[in-house]
């Protein structure tokens, strides 16, 4: 069975979403099917667009299809992408995770690889925080976690979170960064093989 990964990025100025992209073409390098999916936004349109940034990146995002609780079947490995928001994931990605008790409750969210990535306005901006506790909601679902941990030297290189590559804004998406986000989208596809 070829895994099949749907790749869902919540991004209010973009840096999750070009996460998502490079994670993207190393996970098709490496075999998968991919969908790349954004999260709804929820935000009032007016907040949207009183922000040049914001209302830049949600233009940008406009064509790429919004994730679906019919996605989430469909897949075979999710790899999430979102921002910290108070050390935690943004309530866009939380919402739409409360849309899936239906597949969570008939067991089809189980047994499916499942890793993730964050960026923060800072180096200590609740990184971790928010990947842990993205994680502590795919163990509710019986998902297997398969974060990067210290297995590719691309891991230290880029800052070292063995959680799942996080991004400090205000930094670029550099070869380093590149190179961890594709080690971590390769080893997620790797471990959906062995498990399908």
């Amino acid at each position: 069975m070829s895994v099949k990964l749907a790749i869902l990025f919540y991004s209010t100025y973009g840096t999750n979403h070009a996460m998502a992209e490079i994670a993207a073409e190393a996970a098709r390098a490496a075999g998968a099917e991919v969908r790349v999916l954004r999260i709804a936004e929820t935000a009032p349109e007016a907040v949207v667009n009183a922000q040049d940034g914001w209302k830049a990146a949600a233009a940008a995002q406009a064509a790429i299809p919004v994730a679906t609780p019919e996605d989430m079947e469909w897949a075979n490995a999710y790899l999430f992408s979102a921002p910290t928001r108070f050390g935690s994931a943004p309530s866009q990605l939380r919402a739409f995770i409360d849309t899936l008790g239906g597949q969570w409750f008939t067991g089809k969210l189980a047994n499916k690889a499942v890793s993730a990535m964050t960026s923060a306005q800072n180096a200590h901006g609740g990184q971790e925080a928010t990947l842990l506790g993205l994680y502590t909601s795919f163990l509710h679902w019986g998902s297997i976690i398969v974060a990067p941990g210290y297995t590719d030297a691309s891991i230290f290189a880029a800052g070292g979170n063995p959680y799942g590559y996080s991004h400090t804004q205000g930094t670029d998406l550099d070869d380093k960064a590149k190179a961890a986000i594709g080690h971590q989208a390769k080893r997620l596809v790797e471990m959906a093989a062995k498990l399908a």
